[in-house]
């Protein structure tokens, strides 16, 4: 639309013999039409005239200044931006104040089209960047409040809240609304078009789009030594590693990594030269471990604990430590875990499990013998974010410890493990006994006469096969209470557990209010030999 910068409205002094007479001059209006966009804005008028004059208006959206006169003066006219779609009109009077003769100049201005427009209708971001620094930021402008639609399969790709304020009608306002995109872990490109659309029903005429356009990861050579050095490197930096390794030496110096040599166990000869174990202590990370680490396929142990500010974090193991299903050993310890994923029972042969000193409230479902057959070792000790002493004085709620468990996790002592590990946390209420549970058997003549060591006893007094197998057990510093069961008073490998440090010494009160600690805790283990007649009590244990 086009209108007049400056509008030059003349007003002529005719010398008719009757105007004379009266001494007054009247305006004569050139053009009586101002037309204005809808962001409105300021329009100069031109008044020339000898005499007295005003200016006035009914509208509150045009105002003038100066609204009087005498003689000729430059009018402004502020003309205020558009409230609606529609259009509007509205008239400015010019009087002549000896002869109250009048002129009018009608102004027009158009309404707001509805409209979402964005700055940069195209993004490029790279594969990898850092956390806390992978995001980009878009400038939206618009006079309608709108939902922002990003494909279902662009899961990489999020965005943060933001606040449209449409606080004077249809005039268009700027937002700006943070994206967050997630490292590609594949090799192609990817693409998602974000679209903005409307919360109410109008007819747009401009609906901008964003093109976001990720680059594909840098190709790591799967199966071989090249790629697991590529790999080791990448996820140091994903990691954020305080000390690490030097590129420039052999991977074969680097701390903490073992790799394949021919007459190792297990050692084929397309390992050999390839990554068998791999330590990554001491970081600051903020997300599941890297992507990187589904390369390493080579690997039969992985090592990673200590991150900064462990018991702030609540994180996610992450699905690519699952694909790894040769592991037999790992360690993820002081990570901040809160959880890990189903898939993680894909790791069929596991023999040792450390998720030690992160910060779960109950135990990972997936952590049954069924899961893992071949699983011997399972450490979840010191999940504790705080230590809080008597949980039924505190109002805090997310402390970890396994705190959210209703009882004692029965089945974990049900899974004849070897090494079974949980204390310093907040496991509360009674061990079981297992006396009404016949899944759980009782020890057989058939066992006395396999060992030596097992006295008749067992038989006798109809002791439960708990655990039958396991060389360390530990329970110690949790709020546990109520009585100590015969099956663990009585245990083949009590002895072996220092039961007075790791097993009955409990610590605090529970959320109920009850006093941790076993009521009938033995004073020393005399009771123990005397049925263990094949045992010696060490001297440190006697009375």
């Amino acid at each position: 639309m086009k209108y007049t910068k400056y509008l030059f409205l003349t007003l002529m002094l005719v010398a008719f013999a009757a105007c004379e007479k009266r001494g007054t001059s009247d305006p004569e209006i050139e053009q009586g039409i101002i037309e204005v966009p809808a962001v409105g804005g300021v329009e100069k008028v031109r008044v020339n005239m000898s005499n007295r004059w005003i200016v006035s208006t009914d509208n509150p959206w045009i105002s003038i200044s100066p609204a009087n006169g005498v003689g000729a003066a430059v009018c402004e006219f502020k003309i205020d931006s558009a409230l609606t779609a529609a259009p509007r009109s509205g008239v400015v009077l010019i009087q002549n104040l000896d002869t109250w003769e009048e002129r009018e100049i009608r102004v027009e201005q158009s309404g707001f089209d509805y409209a979402i427009q964005v700055e940069e209708p195209e993004v490029k971001v790279e594969n990898y960047g850092e956390f806390g620094k992978r995001y980009f930021d878009v400038k939206v402008t618009s006079n309608v409040d709108f939902d922002v639609v990003i494909p279902e399969d662009a899961e990489w790709l999020s965005h943060e809240d933001y606040s449209l304020k449409l606080d004077r009608g249809l005039r268009p306002r700027n937002t700006t609304i943070r994206f967050n995109w997630n490292n590609n872990t594949r090799y192609e490109d990817r693409l998602a078009e974000v679209k903005f659309t409307p919360k109410k029903s109008v007819e747009l005429k401009r609906n901008d789009k964003v093109q976001v356009l990720q680059s594909g990861a840098e190709p790591i050579e799967a199966d071989t030594r090249a790629g697991d050095s590529t790999a080791l490197v990448c996820i140091s930096r994903s990691l954020q590693i305080m000390n690490p390794w030097n590129t420039a030496e052999p991977m074969t110096q680097w701390d903490g990594v073992v790799l394949w040599e021919e007459g190792m166990k297990g050692c084929t000869p397309e390992k050999v030269g390839r990554v068998k174990s791999a330590d990554f202590y001491i970081f600051n990370c903020k997300e599941s471990l890297p992507f990187e680490v589904r390369y390493l396929t080579a690997a039969e142990e992985l090592y990673f604990f200590g991150n900064a500010n462990t018991f702030m974090r609540d994180l996610d193991l992450g699905e690519d430590i699952t694909m790894l299903t040769q592991l037999r050993r790992l360690t993820v310890g002081a990570y901040g875990l809160v959880s890990v994923p189903e898939s993680l029972k894909n790791l069929k042969n596991l023999e040792f499990l450390d998720l030690g000193s992160n910060n779960f409230q109950r135990v990972p479902e997936v952590l049954t013998k069924e899961n893992f057959p071949k699983l011997r070792t399972l450490i979840l000790n010191a999940n504790q974010r705080h230590n809080i002493v008597d949980l039924s004085n505190s109002f805090k709620k997310n402390l970890g410890g396994f705190i959210d468990e209703p009882e004692f996790p029965v089945d974990l002592i049900k899974w004849d493990l070897d090494t079974l590990v949980l204390s310093v946390n907040y496991l509360q209420g009674e061990l079981p006994d297992f006396k009404d549970d016949d899944s759980v058997p009782c020890y057989t003549q058939e066992d006395i006469n396999r060992c030596d060591t097992l006295p008749q006893f067992l038989v006798d007094r109809k002791i439960k096969k708990v655990m039958p197998s396991c060389k360390r057990f530990a329970i110690n510093l949790n709020r546990l209470y109520g009585k100590l069961p015969e099956w663990l008073l009585y245990h083949p490998a009590l002895d072996w557990w220092i039961p007075e440090s790791l097993v009955f010494y409990q610590e605090g009160r529970a959320a109920n209010g009850k006093k941790a600690g076993f009521d009938n805790e033995p004073v020393n283990m005399k009771y123990y030999y005397d049925v263990y007649t094949k045992k010696k009590m060490a001297n440190s244990m006697t009375e």
